[in-house]
């Protein structure tokens, strides 16, 4: 257990063998589940606890403590409350307090009984004596279930699973730099991305509160906010960077032949290209580079008159992610035949404008190139008209 501030500990516990997160999620330096301990002068709060593998090395961070009063569950999820119940039989007294859709979760997942619980209201306070914690519902960061809980006095706000990364950091506090930026990144691509209306709002909210120190239920703690609140800032903004992402599978290369030309082209317009082989490489990056792309390109070849699976698994996951691309096309390879647009447009859940699809029957021609040029072309000017950020 690791002090905070004023008799607010983090007691957490690091997972760094742990390489899939959701059986979906790749996780190349493993993560963490964040619990904290809020002393009061009459009370003491446990705020989320934790996972189901890490539960004996969880209980053993709380050996010492003689009372818990009251365990805040600021999300359902069970990499958060998979240790609920051991807390609770080792805290018997102890009620659970959390949002009515939370509740709900929990006694279905953990058949934990009615009476244990108090459902909070939006903007309800609990004394803990000397502290004051004040709850606030925020659903959809990223279940409908998450509310965040402040430390008035001390200024600290609890967010869950909201400003996280699934990164480990040694000394509890987040050092600011690019590289743990890039982790805070790829875990807002995975996994907040698709409520990116609902994070401006919420970040308007925390802004308001002015907290100086944000603790999330992944990765490390913030004493200086304003480094996730910026980035959170820029991630969810209105307006994509000048930036190409050309998610592809190439089976004799063909197709790949025909993005590099692609990526000389947008590249010699100044636009930036990220490139993804969606069979070899790391599907995090590739949504990670979704972020804030402007133009997405799928690139393809056909298999038995339909797009590679891999490419529509691509497609699927970037519906899901609903990232804030403004256009689309598409680059297929076909051998005898098929319909590479028509099952992407069919499959498709984004509001995007579409350019017109470039297919080539084997190998790009000089004709298709010529296509390719001035597609890229277009893409530049596009960005332009939309004010793409470089």
């Amino acid at each position: 257990m690791k002090l905070i501030k004023n008799n607010v500990y983090f007691c957490g516990v690091q997972d760094p063998h742990r390489r899939l997160f959701d059986e979906l999620i790749p996780l190349p330096d493993g993560t963490t589940y964040n619990s904290y301990l809020v002393k009061g002068s009459e009370k003491t709060a446990l705020i989320d606890t934790s996972y189901s593998t890490k539960v004996v090395e969880f209980l053993e961070c709380l050996e010492g403590e003689s009372k818990i009063d009251c365990i805040i569950a600021n999300h359902g999820e069970g990499d958060h409350t998979d240790a609920l119940k051991f807390v609770l039989e080792k805290y018997p007294k102890a009620l659970i307090y959390c949002t009515q859709k939370c509740c709900d979760i929990l006694v279905d997942a953990h058949e934990i009984p009615l009476e244990k619980f108090h459902v909070i209201a939006d903007g309800e306070k609990l004394s803990l004596g000397d502290k004051t914690l004040q709850f606030t519902i925020a659903p959809w960061v990223h279940w409908p279930d998450t509310m965040f809980t402040y430390v008035e006095e001390d200024k600290i706000l609890f967010t869950c699973d909201f400003l996280g990364a699934h990164s480990i950091v040694n000394e509890v506090f987040v050092t600011p730099s690019e590289e743990y930026l890039q982790g805070a990144r790829r875990y807002y691509g995975e996994i907040m991305m698709p409520f990116r209306t609902q994070c401006k709002n919420y970040i308007q909210k925390i802004e308001a509160l002015k907290p100086e120190i944000i603790c999330p239920s992944h990765g490390g703690v913030y004493d200086k906010p304003e480094f996730i609140l910026e980035a959170y800032k820029e991630w969810t903004g209105d307006i994509p960077k000048n930036k190409v992402v050309i998610p592809y599978v190439s089976m004799y290369g063909n197709t790949e032949k025909a993005i590099v030309y692609l990526e000389e082209k947008l590249t010699k317009l100044g636009v930036k290209v990220d490139k993804f082989d969606l069979v070899k490489d790391d599907a995090g990056e590739y949504v990670c580079s979704l972020v804030d792309a402007a133009t997405i390109i799928f690139a393809a070849p056909m298999v038995l008159a339909g797009p590679h699976p891999a490419a529509m698994s691509g497609l699927i996951l970037t519906n899901a992610l609903r990232p804030n691309i403004k256009f689309m096309g598409t680059i297929n390879s076909f051998g005898w035949g098929g319909d590479f647009m028509g099952k992407v447009k069919a499959n498709l859940n984004l509001q995007v404008e579409m350019f017109d699809p470039i297919a080539f029957k084997g190998k790009a021609k000089a004709k298709d190139k010529e296509q390719i040029e001035a597609l890229a072309e277009l893409i530049a000017q596009k960005h332009k008209e939309i004010g793409a950020r470089n």
